[in-house]
């Protein structure tokens, strides 16, 4: 138990004294370019999705 108590102790110490956090400014800046880049990717997938769905219509349409 005790070996659990410093571990927790010596996190929080490297969190608060150690790690060093981006500023709000950086903070919205990766968060817009995360935003942007999950739209595009998104994007990306919806067009591979609609191709296969039109490619797959007329191979069952040619099939049956």
């Amino acid at each position: 138990m005790n070996g659990l108590i410093d571990y927790v102790k010596e996190a929080y110490a490297e969190l608060v004294h150690k790690a060093t956090w981006p500023s709000f400014k950086e903070l919205q800046s990766s968060t817009i370019l995360v935003m942007v880049a999950s739209l595009i990717f998104a994007i990306v997938v919806l067009g591979m999705d609609l191709a296969f769905e039109n490619l797959m219509k007329t191979v069952y349409r040619l099939l049956y």
